[in-house]
C-alpha cells in the first residue's frame, strides 16, 4: 500500500498540470466557437440565400469530418512546405501557417466546436416566435434592432441547454490532443503509462478524472439553465429541437 500511494504521489504533479491544459483547452475552444458559431447561426437564419449557402456548407464540414482529421489537417496539413513557401512568395511572412501543437488544438477544437454551436444557437433563434419579429418591425425597429435587442438575448437563453451538452464533449474531445504532442491529462497518463506499464491502473483513474470533470460542469450548467429559462417557451423550444 505505501509503494501505491508513493507512485500516485509521484505521478499526480504531472497529470494535475495535464488536467489544467485540457481545462484550458475546453475554456479555449469554447470561446472561439461561441464567437464564430453565433455568427454562422445568425447567417445561416437571417442572411442572404448565398450566405446561408455557405454557412451551411462549413457546418456539414465540421461536422461532418472526424475531429482527428481536423487535427491532423491543422497541425500537418497547413504545415506542408510548398504551400507556405507559396504564401512567402506572396509577400505573406514565412512559416504563417506552421502552427505550435497548442495552437493547432486551440484551433481544430474551436472550429468544430463552432460547427455544432452554430446549430445550437440556429435551433434556438427559430424557436423564437415569427410574430415578436413582426412586432418589433410594427414599432419601427430595424431588422438588426429586433435581432439584437429582442431575438437574441431570448434565444441565447434557450440556447444554454443543448449549450451545456458541447461543455460536456468539449472536455472530453481535448484527448485526441495528445496525438499532437500537446501534454493535456490523457498526454500525460500516456507518459506514465509508456513508463511503468501501467494501463489497468492509469486507464481508469483518467476516466474516472475526465467522469468528475463532465459531472461537475453538467451540474454547474443545469444550474445555469434554470436560472435564465424562460418561462411559459419550453413547449414551442421542444417543437424546434432546442
Amino acid at each position: 500500500m505505501s509503494e501505491l500511494s508513493e507512485f500516485w504521489a509521484m505521478i499526480w504533479p504531472n497529470l494535475g498540470l495535464g488536467l489544467i491544459v485540457t481545462l484550458k483547452l475546453s475554456a479555449g475552444a469554447l470561446a472561439i466557437g461561441f464567437i464564430i458559431g453565433l455568427p454562422v447561426s445568425l447567417a445561416r437564419v437571417y442572411g442572404p440565400q448565398w450566405l446561408q449557402s455557405v454557412t451551411r456548407a462549413f457546418v456539414d464540414v465540421f461536422r461532418g469530418t472526424p475531429l482527428l482529421v481536423q487535427l491532423f489537417f491543422v497541425y500537418y496539413g497547413l504545415a506542408d512546405p510548398g504551400l507556405n513557401e507559396f504564401l512567402a512568395g506572396l509577400g505573406l511572412p514565412e512559416g504563417l501557417l506552421v502552427f505550435s501543437p497548442m495552437t493547432a488544438a486551440y484551433i481544430a477544437l474551436g472550429l468544430n466546436s463552432s460547427a455544432y454551436q452554430a446549430e445550437y444557437f440556429r435551433g434556438a433563434l427559430q424557436a423564437i416566435g415569427s410574430g415578436q419579429m413582426i412586432a418589433a418591425r410594427a414599432l419601427g425597429m430595424s431588422r438588426l434592432q429586433a435581432i439584437r435587442t429582442i431575438i437574441l438575448p431570448q434565444a441565447l437563453r434557450l440556447a444554454v441547454a443543448p449549450w451545456s451538452n458541447e461543455v460536456a464533449y468539449m472536455v472530453k474531445y481535448t484527448s485526441v490532443v495528445s496525438l499532437i504532442a500537446v501534454v493535456d491529462l490523457f498526454g500525460q497518463a500516456r507518459r506514465v503509462m509508456s513508463k511503468y506499464y501501467n494501463q489497468m491502473t492509469m486507464l481508469p483513474f483518467v476516466g474516472l478524472v475526465y467522469l468528475a470533470m463532465v459531472l461537475i460542469l453538467t451540474g454547474v450548467m443545469h444550474v445555469v439553465e434554470k436560472q435564465v429559462e424562460i418561462p411559459g417557451m419550453e413547449v414551442e423550444s421542444r417543437r424546434h429541437g432546442v
